[in-house]
């Protein structure tokens, strides 16, 4: 597919890009060369191919799901300048 210099143009337009009139003819060259290379990718066979998530023979490491913490919700409450019944008490910020 070629890009002609009006496309150009129109393309800049409509980014609101500004562009020389010396930078429009080497830009459509560009811009037609990744279209090509967009229609060969759309052209490739990819009927018998699985797809992927990383094209590396990665698993994911396991672990036993056990609580390794225990609740200290009472020791961070006793550092907060004000609680009450379990829940940090801040002052007003909006009037």
């Amino acid at each position: 597919m070629s890009i002609d210099t009006v496309a150009v143009r129109h393309i800049a337009r409509l980014a609101r890009i500004a562009i020389a009139d010396a930078e429009v003819a080497p830009l459509a060259q560009e811009l037609s060369r990744v279209l090509d290379l967009a229609d060969q990718l759309a052209a490739a066979d990819i009927a018998n191919v699985a797809p992927l998530a990383h094209p590396h023979e990665h698993t994911l490491a396991w672990r036993a799901d056990v609580v390794t913490e225990g609740d200290r919700a009472d020791a961070f409450l006793a550092l907060a300048p004000d609680a009450r019944a379990g829940l940090y008490l801040v002052p007003k910020v909006i009037e």
